[in-house]
C-alpha cells in the first residue's frame, strides 16, 4: 500500500484530523458482533456544557435524503447545544434521548425554568452490513462514546463507521485538518470529520487519480455487480477561525467542493449534509451573562479557509476509505477495504510518488 497522497497545497495539524482544532474531541463506541455492525460517534466541540456555553454553528443540506435531529434549529439560531453525534438510521431517536438525558442530568431545569435542549444527531444507512432492524445502539453507547471522547481517536471501520460502506468498498470515519496563515500572525486551523457511506465505484477519483472505472472491474471479476447511489455522507467542518453563523454556513458549504472532487455527483437516494462551528468563542445560555466581543474576520480574508474546508473534507474522505479495514456483516454480506484492492490496481505507482500526509 502507498502512503497516503496529501490533498492541497497547505499543511495539516499535528494530527492531520478535526481534533487539530483546539477544544475538539471525538469519542467512538463500536459494536462489533456478527450481524450487527455499527456504532456512535461524538463530537465534542469544547470541553465544558454546550448548553451553557454554546458553540455557533450553520448547516447545509446538499441533498436531503436523510433522517437527522436538530437542524432546524440550528438553522434558526446558528448554534449548537450538545455534542454532536453521527449513528446509523434506525438510532437517531435513541441516541438524541440520550443527548437530552445527559443535557438534564448536567442542567436539571432544561424543559422547566430552563429553555428545552437542541439534540443534533446525523445518520447514515449502515442497512446492508449491520442488520439495521435489531436496533442494536443503547443510551449507553452515547454516553460510553462521549465519556471516552479526546483529542487522539481511530479511524476507518469504528464507531458509527463501523457498518458503512462507500464506493462498494469499506467507508466509515475519517478526519483531517488543515493549517491557514491568519493576517496578523499566527495561523488558523480547519479540521474535518466526515461519516462517508456514499458513492459509486466507477466514479471514484483519489487525489485526482481516476481509480474506479479499474477497481470496479477488479470488483467484477470476483462476482460483485455494480451498485446504484444510495448512500449518505455526513461533513463536520471545525474552526479557531471567528466567524458567525453566516460565515459558517459559508464554510460548509465548501466541504461539497471536497465531496464533489471524489466523484460524488449528490445522487438521488443520497445524503450529503455538512455543518461547520467554529470554537473561537461562545455564546451564553442565560441573558445576564456577558456576549462575546469578538471581531469576526472579514470575509475578503475566507478564501484559504474556505480551501482549507474544501482540501481537509476531500483528505477525510480519503482517510475514511485508507483506514478502513474489510467488514463481513448481516446475511454474510461484505466489504472489502480500499488497502486490499488498490495494491493491485495500475495506480498504484501513481500514490507511491505522492506527498505524504503528516
Amino acid at each position: 500500500m502507498p502512503s497516503i497522497p496529501h490533498i492541497g497545497s497547505l499543511p495539516a495539524g499535528k494530527r492531520n484530523a478535526i481534533t487539530d482544532v483546539p477544544g475538539v474531541a471525538v469519542g467512538h463506541r463500536t459494536l462489533d458482533d456478527h450481524g450487527v455492525q455499527t456504532g456512535v460517534t461524538v463530537v465534542r466541540p469544547h470541553g465544558g456544557d454546550p448548553f451553557r456555553d454554546k458553540v455557533p454553528a450553520a448547516a447545509v443540506v446538499l441533498n436531503g435524503f436523510g433522517k437527522s435531529v436538530g437542524l432546524v434549529q440550528v438553522e434558526e439560531l446558528g448554534v449548537l447545544e450538545t455534542p454532536i453525534a453521527l449513528t446509523n438510521t434506525f438510532s437517531v431517536g435513541t441516541v438524541a434521548t440520550a443527548q437530552i438525558r445527559s443535557c438534564v442530568a448536567a442542567n436539571p431545569e432544561s424543559g422547566r425554568s430552563l429553555p428545552t435542549v437542541n439534540p443534533l444527531v446525523f445518520e447514515c444507512n449502515d442497512g446492508f452490513l449491520n442488520d439495521i432492524q435489531r436496533l442494536a445502539v443503547t443510551e449507553a453507547d452515547y454516553l460510553q462514546a462521549l465519556a471516552g471522547a479526546g483529542a487522539d481517536f481511530e479511524q476507518g471501520s469504528v464507531g458509527a463507521g463501523r457498518g458503512m460502506s462507500s464506493f462498494q468498498l469499506k467507508g466509515g470515519i475519517g478526519s483531517a485538518s488543515r493549517r491557514v496563515p491568519a493576517r496578523h500572525g499566527g495561523v488558523h486551523t480547519v479540521g474535518a470529520l466526515v461519516l462517508a457511506n456514499y458513492g459509486r465505484l466507477p466514479q471514484l477519483v483519489l487525489a485526482g487519480q481516476a481509480v474506479g472505472g479499474h477497481l470496479a472491474t477488479q470488483l467484477a471479476s470476483h462476482g460483485a455487480a455494480p451498485e446504484p447511489e444510495k448512500g449518505s455522507i455526513i461533513m463536520l467542518v471545525a474552526t479557531d477561525a471567528p466567524l458567525d453563523a453566516r460565515q459558517l454556513r459559508r464554510l460548509a458549504l465548501r466541504a461539497g467542493a471536497g465531496l464533489a472532487r471524489t466523484g460524488s455527483v449528490f445522487g438521488h437516494g443520497s445524503g450529503d449534509i455538512a455543518l461547520a462551528f467554529s470554537t473561537a468563542y461562545t455564546v451564553p445560555d442565560r441573558v445576564e451573562r456577558p456576549m462575546p466581543a469578538m471581531a469576526m474576520l472579514h470575509d475578503g480574508l475566507l478564501d484559504e479557509i474556505f480551501q482549507a474546508a474544501a482540501d481537509s473534507t476531500e483528505q477525510a474522505i480519503v482517510h475514511a476509505l485508507w483506514h478502513a479495514t474489510a467488514v463481513t456483516g448481516r446475511d454474510g454480506h461484505h466489504r472489502p477495504a480500499l488497502s486490499e484492492l488498490l495494491p493491485l490496481s495500475s495506480f498504484h505507482s501513481s500514490f507511491a510518488g505522492s506527498r505524504s500526509s503528516s
